[in-house]
């Protein structure tokens, strides 16, 4: 008999078998013996009372069956009939390769461009901008394979359900090499150390099934024909026909300009903008897990999720990275951008958010005249501001959590994780009133609810400015084409209907999967 029983256990129960066996078989009425095999098949951390539970779901072999199957139910990709339909996808972050995998799903020929460099490549040339302070504009933390979450963490936790099938995107990855612990855990994540294999795996599908992956490749124009959109312009002058899924990133500013210049409707949209709060991973688990000896031998490093409102707009900690770094997330020359991200072991002595202001088109007054490029241009000008307060370099701004909020420029910053460097500035004063008083308030707000958060510990680094896409390239709901430009697919964050890797994976497959459907419509009607 195979069954799931669910209990709620220690964390040292949880993680060994002969003490989860005996669990389990009090909970069923057998004896040890009776259980054949047992797999964990759900796994969340309840640290809300002082003594820390693990929540878990366990199916458990008994009586005829000896074993419990495999977690793995892997997608089988076939290659692609040499006549197939082409469809072409600007961009290999988690949005591109995932329509492309679903492309060929379909039996369609992926054909994916990428401006930056293959993960290997890219891993050489992020160690340069953090060692030589250069940035290339075509390859960066934001552009290359496997786009911003190839080496931002790999977090895989969405509130995206409605959109499509989580389970699905978190299959394939396991698929080509994740760890199967990303179908337990409540918050599963996979490390930036380990994302470039899986990502390299990926590739290695797509082309081993008759699909096409160019780095190197930037798309200059797309091609219309009226107003349906029929192929793509290269850097280099070459023409690549098909349908167009447009999977460029929230960071692909010329894409934005080049679409504003072609009058393919593009809206300002929301986003969030702040900093980056680093703090001593000890002292998180401390308080996370309600214990002066922090996490101990059975639970990972603590992770904190906050939100509150302040003056009508929600302040809240983002990409929350426990035991990470805090890296150079800029694209370009004269930007000063962070973020954050962890290994898989989540081992480093530091924990870092960012902790993140909302903002809506008019917030902050004197970037009207951009008008739908009005977020983009605060972005710019932030990340310049920060850039210049930085002695045009990258080396961050940073500000002791409580200077922060008396308002003083700390005299001495505690060692922080990013690579190139700190120095002490005023971010209360370089950061815009609307942002700077609602982080104050929210940092008093987060420390009433978690005594302690508020620490002289805690540094402040830099600027969090790439959080989402600052334009939404509107769409229809149904066909998620353009809605004025037919055969033009805008997906994932660069279209400001994704957040994350899971929900930009399910976005770039429904995008693929709706040029399918009208196909289908076409050929039976």
């Amino acid at each position: 008999m195979i069954e799931d029983i669910s209990l709620r256990v220690t964390p040292k129960t949880a993680a060994t078998v002969s003490l989860l066996k005996k669990e389990l078989a009090m909970a069923k009425g057998v004896t040890e013996k009776d259980i054949n095999d047992l797999r964990i098949v759900r796994r969340s951390i309840d640290a809300r009372q002082k003594m820390v539970k693990v929540n878990i779901t366990v199916r458990v072999a008994t009586g005829d069956d000896s074993v419990v199957t495999p977690l793995l139910n892997p997608v089988r990709y076939e290659r692609v009939a040499a006549d197939a339909q082409s469809i072409i996808i600007v961009g290999a972050g988690p949005a591109g390769l995932f329509a492309a995998l679903k492309a060929i799903e379909l039996g369609m020929r992926p054909i994916v461009v990428e401006r930056g460099h293959d993960v290997d490549t890219r891993r050489v040339e992020l160690a340069k901008i953090s060692k030589d302070g250069k940035v290339d504009p075509e390859s960066n933390y934001c552009f290359g394979e496997g786009g911003a979450g190839a080496y931002s963490d790999g977090k895989l936790f969405t509130r995206s359900k409605k959109r499509g099938n989580v389970s699905e995107i978190l299959q394939i990855l396991h698929q080509h090499g994740a760890s199967a612990d990303i179908l337990i855990d409540a918050h599963p994540h996979i490390g930036s150390d380990k994302l470039p294999g899986i990502i390299k795996n990926i590739r290695s599908t797509i082309e081993k099934c008759g699909g096409e992956v160019r780095f190197g490749t930037k798309m200059t124009d797309i091609i219309l024909t009226g107003d349906k959109a029929t192929g793509i312009i290269l850097e280099n002058g070459e023409k690549l026909c098909g349908p167009v899924v447009l999977a460029t990133g929230h960071s692909a500013r010329d894409v934005y300009r080049l679409l504003n210049e072609r009058n393919i409707k593009i809206e300002a949209k929301g986003l969030a903008m702040g900093v980056r709060l680093e703090h001593p991973q000890h002292l998180i688990d401390c308080l996370q897990y309600h214990s002066n000896e922090g996490r101990g031998k059975y639970l990972p490093a603590a992770e904190y999720n906050f939100v509150t409102q302040i003056n009508g707009r929600g302040v809240y900690s983002f990409c929350m990275c426990p035991g990470g770094v805090v890296v150079p997330a800029m694209s370009g020359p004269s930007q000063s951008v962070v973020n954050g991200m962890s290994a898989s072991a989540r081992a480093s002595q530091w924990s870092n958010s960012g902790m993140v202001v909302e903002l809506h088109p008019g917030d902050i007054p004197g970037f009207e005249e951009h008008g739908q490029l009005e977020m983009l241009a605060l972005q710019e000008s932030l990340e310049d501001e920060f850039f210049k307060a930085s002695g045009n370099s990258i080396n961050a701004p940073a500000q002791r959590m409580t200077d922060f909020i008396t308002g003083k420029l700390s005299d001495t910053l505690p060692r922080s994780s990013y690579p190139a460097g700190t120095h002490s500035a005023r971010l209360d004063k370089l950061l815009p009133p609307e942002i700077a008083e609602r982080l104050k308030e929210g940092f008093k707000a987060f420390n009433r609810r978690c005594k302690g958060f508020l620490s002289k510990e805690a540094l402040m680094v830099g600027l969090e400015s790439r959080t989402s896409s600052p334009v939404r390239i509107p769409r229809d709901n149904e066909s998620l084409s353009h809605v004025t430009i037919e055969n033009l697919y805008p997906a994932g964050e660069g279209a400001g209907y994704a957040g994350g890797i899971v929900s930009a994976a399910i976005d770039g497959q429904r995008c693929v999967e709706a040029y399918h459907n009208k196909q289908k419509l076409k050929t039976n009607g």
